[in-house]
């Protein structure tokens, strides 16, 4: 189910904030005059897309679409792991190896801004199927919570460290099932039919820059 293009080097990045800041290289605030309640909510919005953004990400094995939503001093810590955002994406490679397929579904969000820095609980289910061919074994499903403190820097959030809580686990054996019928599939990298959608631009098919505040269509990754 690999794309037959995808690199093998799943640390680049592609996503280039720098040049996907609107025109004149400005990182900083779109809107510094905006009230404070219209600020907040597009906080709020801003941070729950960067959420978003992850559960796309690792859905689609696009670790560099995952890199974007932290700074680059920014912390994980994860069952099975605790570090750096470089090494949680060289672990990431490794541990979603045995997984064709995984979704991250989230739900309510409670996002608490203090100036530059917010806390956002984000509640969870993570389901992990190895395929038809895979060990039912390590089929599982996981209802966690992402506690996170994002920070605002240059005037975009991202994590600065996050805290995967997992809140129960519950193995699923033998569980799925094949399709009854021919239709889209899913698909671990830029062979999903998300980046195939007809009748939307080629160019912006990669998915949304992080730098993309009040509808602002930067120039799409390289």
């Amino acid at each position: 189910m690999r794309d037959a293009g995808a690199s093998d080097h799943p640390v680049t990045n592609r996503y280039d904030t720098e040049s996907s800041a609107p025109s004149g290289g400005d990182t900083t605030d779109l809107s510094p005059g905006l009230p404070a309640r219209l600020r907040t909510l597009l906080d709020r919005q801003e941070i729950a897309d960067v959420v978003a953004r992850y559960c796309r990400g690792i859905d689609r094995r696009d670790f560099d679409l995952v890199r974007t939503c932290y700074h680059p001093d920014g912390t994980d810590r994860h069952t099975g792991f605790s570090g750096g955002i470089d090494e949680y994406i060289t672990w990431l490679a490794v541990v979603l190896a045995d997984y064709p397929a995984t979704q991250h579904l989230v739900g309510q969000q409670l996002i608490e801004i203090q100036g530059d820095v917010a806390r956002c609980e984000t509640y969870g289910i993570a389901t992990h199927w190895v395929g038809p061919t895979g060990d039912p074994r390590l089929d599982y499903t996981s209802g966690f919570r992402y506690v996170d403190r994002m920070e605002r820097r240059g005037g975009e959030w991202r994590i600065a460290e996050r805290l995967a809580v997992r809140d129960w686990t519950r193995k699923e054996p033998g569980q799925f099932v094949p399709r009854e019928g021919e239709g889209p599939t899913g698909e671990p990298s830029t062979a999903d039919p998300l980046y195939h959608l007809p009748g939307w631009p080629a160019a912006e098919r990669l998915g949304p820059s992080p730098r993309s505040p009040l509808g602002v269509s930067p120039d799409p990754p390289g």
